[in-house]
Formats: C-alpha cells, sequence, structure tokens
C-alpha cells in the first residue's frame, strides 16, 4: 500500500473537514480551509503558465517564521509532488546562498523582510524560478523591501492563491515521493537527509498513531482519527525544524488541533495565555531555554494560569535537566513531562517520562527498531556497559543530498545484510532495554535545540586579522543547556575584545552560533592528525 504525506492528510481532511487544524496568531483554519487554500497554492505551483510549472521531485525553498502559510505552503508542495526545503530564518547571506545552491530549489516562499537578503545572492541562484512572497502589512512602506521585491520579480502569495482553482483533482501520487530535511552537518555545512515520505510516516510521525500498532494501509488513518479524542496541542518549535514538522503532522494525522507559537521572541507568559485560552492538553517545547522560563513564570505567584486541561508539557530537540522537569511537576500537579530524541537521519527515536530512574539522567524507552552497535556493527550486549553507536534500521531514509561520501560513513551494512542508520550519538543499553544516550562524538554545541558545529565557527574565528589559532567548544548554559565558548591564540599574544569579536563573525554566522565568551591561550594542544584537543579545550573554557 502508498503512503504519501499528501494522501494522508487529505484522508484527515475528509474525516473530519470541520474541526479545527491550525491556530497561528490571530489565524485559524479548519481542515477544509486548510486543505483549500493547500490546494489553491498547489494548483500554481504545477500551472505551466504560472512561471513555474513544478515538475515531481523538485524543490521549493520555504524561508519564514512560524505563521499559517508555513503549513499551507508545506502542504501544497506535497500534493504538487514537489519537495520542501526547510530554510533556516536565523541564516545569513553566504549560509542562505549554499542552501538555495546546494538545494537546487526552483521556487522560493517567502516572508516579506527577508527579500533585502534574497536580492544580494538571487543572482548566484539560477535554477530559482519563481519568488512568492507571503503578505507581511506591517513593511508595506519599507523602501528597501519594496525594492528587491521588483528586483527579484516576486509574486504575491494571496494573488496566486486567489487566481488558482482550491479543486482537489490532482494526479495520483507515490509512497517514494521525497521528504527532505536539512541539518547540520560534520563540517558545519548543513546537509539534506533524504526520505521516501511512506519511511518518514512510520519513522517519525508515529504510522498512524503512538502507543498503538502502525496502520497497514492508508484507509485505516480515518478510522483511528474518528476513534480518537481531538486535543490542542501548542507548538513553539519552528517549522523549519524537523521537530517542528513531526509534532504538526503527528497531531494532523489524529485529526487534532495545533496552537503555533508565531511569536519572532520567546515568551512564556504568551504562550501559557495561548494554552490557558485555548485549553491546551499539551505543550511541545524545545529543552531548558524554554522549559525554565515557563517554569518562572508558573511560579510568579503575581500571576494565575488555568491550566487544568493540560496533560503533557514534552521537550523535543533538547533534553530538559532534572531539576526543571521536577519543577514543572511540582508547579502542575498530574502533568507528564517527558523529553523525546531523534534526528533528522533517525525520526523520532525514544522518549523519557518522569517517573523515577530514567528521570536521573538521558535514558529513554525505544521501539524495536533502535539498537547501539559496536565498531564490528555488532550490537553491544544490555547492562554490560560498552559504549556503543546509537542506529536504527527498517524505516530509514536514502541518504544525504548530493554528497555520497557522508551517505556512505553513515548508512551501513551490518554483516547480516541488515542496513542501518548510524548518525553518531554514543550510547549504552541497559538490562531492562532502555537507551543511555551519552552524546555526539563530535564537538556538535546544543544551544536551545539549535546545533552548532565547532569546525564552521573555527573557521570564521581564524579569518579575524588578531586571531591565529582558535578552538570552539559548548560549555553549559542555564537555559539554554549549553553556549558557545571560544579558546583563541593571537597575533603576538594581545588581548581580543568580545563584542568586536561577534561584530566580525555576525557576517558569516547565524546570531546563535556567536561565541559568548573568550579565552585567551599562548597554545591550542592538537592530536597527532591535527586535530584539536577538545578535551582539553572544554577544561579551559569550564576554569
Amino acid at each position: 500500500m502508498e503512503f504519501n504525506l499528501a494522501d494522508l492528510f487529505e484522508i484527515a481532511v475528509d474525516a473530519v473537514p470541520e474541526r479545527t487544524a491550525l491556530i497561528a496568531g490571530d489565524e485559524r483554519r479548519t481542515y477544509h480551509e486548510l486543505n483549500d487554500r493547500a490546494n489553491r497554492l498547489a494548483h500554481h505551483l504545477l500551472d505551466p503558465n504560472s512561471g513555474l510549472a513544478l515538475k515531481t521531485g523538485e524543490a521549493v525553498a520555504i524561508y519564514s517564521w512560524n505563521r499559517a502559510e508555513w503549513l499551507e505552503a508545506e502542504i501544497a508542495i506535497y500534493k504538487a509532488r514537489g519537495v520542501v526545503i526547510n530554510i533556516n530564518y536565523r541564516y545569513v547571506i553566504e549560509e542562505l546562498r549554499y542552501m538555495l545552491e546546494n538545494s537546487d530549489a526552483v521556487a522560493v516562499i517567502f516572508e516579506r523582510a527577508f527579500a533585502p537578503l534574497l536580492t544580494e545572492i538571487y543572482q548566484d541562484c539560477p535554477k530559482v524560478r519563481q519568488f512568492i512572497v507571503i503578505d507581511d502589512k506591517s513593511s508595506d512602506s519599507d523602501a528597501e523591501i519594496a525594492t528587491a521585491l521588483t528586483a527579484l520579480k516576486a509574486k504575491t502569495y494571496e494573488a496566486v492563491m486567489a487566481d488558482a482553482s482550491p479543486e482537489q483533482d490532482f494526479a495520483p501520487r507515490s509512497a517514494d515521493d521525497r521528504y527532505i530535511l536539512y541539518t547540520g552537518g560534520t563540517t558545519g555545512l548543513p546537509k539534506g537527509v533524504i526520505w521516501r515520505q511512506e519511511d518518514i510516516f512510520f519513522a517519525a510521525l508515529g504510522g498512524g498513531g503512538f502507543n498503538q500498532p502502525p496502520i497497514v494501509k492508508p484507509e485505516e488513518l480515518r478510522e483511528r482519527i474518528l476513534a480518537a479524542e481531538p486535543i490542542v496541542d501548542v507548538i513553539n518549535a519552528p517549522m523549519m525544524h524537523g521537530g517542528g514538522q513531526w509534532t504538526t503532522f503527528i497531531n494532523f494525522f489524529r485529526g487534532s488541533c495545533i496552537a503555533l507559537n508565531c511569536d519572532h521572541h520567546f515568551s512564556a507568559e504568551r504562550i501559557l495565555r495561548l494554552a490557558e485560552r485555548e485549553k491546551a492538553f499539551s505543550i511541545m517545547i524545545v529543552g531548558d531555554a524554554m522549559a525554565r522560563p515557563i517554569a518562572d513564570a508558573i511560579a510568579d505567584s503575581s500571576t494565575h494560569y488555568d491550566l487544568s486541561n493540560l496533560f503533557l508539557i514534552g521537550s523535543g530537540g533538547a533534553i530538559m535537566s532534572r531539576a526543571v522537569k521536577e519543577q514543572l511537576r511540582a508547579l502542575v500537579p498530574g502533568v507528564i513531562v517527558s523529553d523525546s530524541f531523534g534526528a533528522s537521519e533517525t525520526g523520532a527515536a525514544g522518549t523519557v517520562m518522569d517517573f523515577d530512574g530514567p528521570a536521573a539522567g538521558p535514558r529513554f524507552t525505544v521501539s524495536e527498531k533502535i539498537n547501539v552497535l559496536n565498531e564490528k556493527l555488532l550490537p553491544v550486549k544490555p547492562g554490560s556497559g560498552e559504549v556503543g553507536l546509537l542506529a536504527r534500521s527498517g524505516n530509514i531514509p536514502l541518504g544525504y543530498y548530493k554528497d555520497e561520501a557522508k551517505t556512505a560513513a553513515t548508512f551501513v551494512i551490518d554483516p547480516d545484510g541488515m542496513r542501518w542508520v548510524v548518525p553518531g550519538d554514543y550510547a549504552t543499553i541497559e538490562d531492562d532495554g532502555t537507551l543511555n544516550l551519552l552524546g555526539r562524538g563530535s564537538a556538535c554545541i546544543n544551544t536551545g535545540g539549535e546545533k552548532i558545529y565547532v569546525e564552521e565557527v573555527e573557521a570564521v574565528l581564524k579569518a579575524h586579522p588578531d586571531i591565529f589559532d582558535a578552538v570552539v567548544v559548548g560549555v553549559p548554559d542555564e537555559r539554554f543547556g549549553e553556549r558557545v565558548a571560544a579558546i583563541v591564540t593571537t597575533r603576538n599574544n594581545t588581548p581580543v575584545d568580545l563584542i568586536e569579536v561577534q561584530e566580525f563573525c555576525s557576517s558569516s554566522l547565524a546570531r546563535y552560533k556567536l561565541p559568548r565568551e573568550i579565552h585567551l591561550t599562548e597554545e591550542i594542544p592538537r592530536t597527532a592528525v591535527g586535530k584539536p584537543d577538545y578535551r582539553w579545550a572544554k577544561r579551559i573554557a569550564t576554569g
């Protein structure tokens, strides 16, 4: 049987057309309304007279903050059998140029405020045939943006929707239609992870519902939806991250409603009022960076929030600290606090609830598709304490887009002929089958759910005229989990100013990648193969 994301969404629409699917700021969409608008955009993308005429498998980039149009566009691209390219709205010019070039995007659907950045690079991206600007009335009077839109010859999102058909009369689709999610690579450059849509449905989107057997034919999804109690899930993760997309479609595939955080800056108070107003069943966050402010806001005795309908606070993308989880449990009696982990290459890999034992550390219950392999690609013995690499079999990606070497290193065949994805996370297996996640083998930094690859930051630092050498590590941060620390040697051992270094780096790095502290040293030790000694660097940075 064929499992295609657009087909599955249309089954949900047919089951509960008048049920609310999406709350995004002041916008509300029923399943029927969301589907109608996605149909219109899909027809525009496919129209041979539109100037685009999207072909099966071609890529369309979405470059926007969270908003209703992000999801309309995502669904429309799937309906048209295109590939969604997730652009991080924090990227600076060089990162944006790389993304459009590497992904072979033929169209960009973007928020008006990003027009000036696009005009800096669009001539370097000849494969882009069309730009579509999402309306944003707040910036209509901005002369720079107006000039940029003219240069891009951008079509207006609402105008192309108005001229297109709302009919659901598309050609048949396939389980092999592509889902690509860009994630960071070991060199710091984003990598496109290629999934079949059927595989991402079963690996990351619940396969028709978590805590129950996966469906075996698409038509069963309708039965599951009609049998499930609809809920409201407040989602704070950005749609340009896998966690945001996956949580959203998990809810769509159970006929529930998502209340999307569309603020450009995180406000715990606004999120809690949203949860209160919409009688939210769950709030999905990203680690302590969101959990700690939420806990502090609830603890504020001068304010009261009615969270009597709240059942779950869940984190994905970054693990919450035990102290914050326990604080939330105490503040909202009866609420379940959970962490989930996974990766762009594995999908949803495991969950830890807030009961005694697993709450003490990053131990997760996992599916039968997850294991820990040793260097010979054989499973480690449970309870032995042997450290191996987290691996997943079954529904896994095809590889990395345009990167055969990285694909060969990450997707491996064991001695029995089983294919595994091994993204680089070290772990052990306990006697009870739970997985103890130790961390990424590389020196990846996770700050508030954003992954930072140190080689990229080091390369920019070493381009500074006063910096001779640099090594970058993550150090503990009370709110964001980790922050970026740089250990540098300078020419003539002269001090450097942190603010000045940040300003220098900001032309090449997104703000969240900038060093938050600098430690000056006379020499940076390196290994026999020339790599920095990160253990030494961590000791220096943490004092």
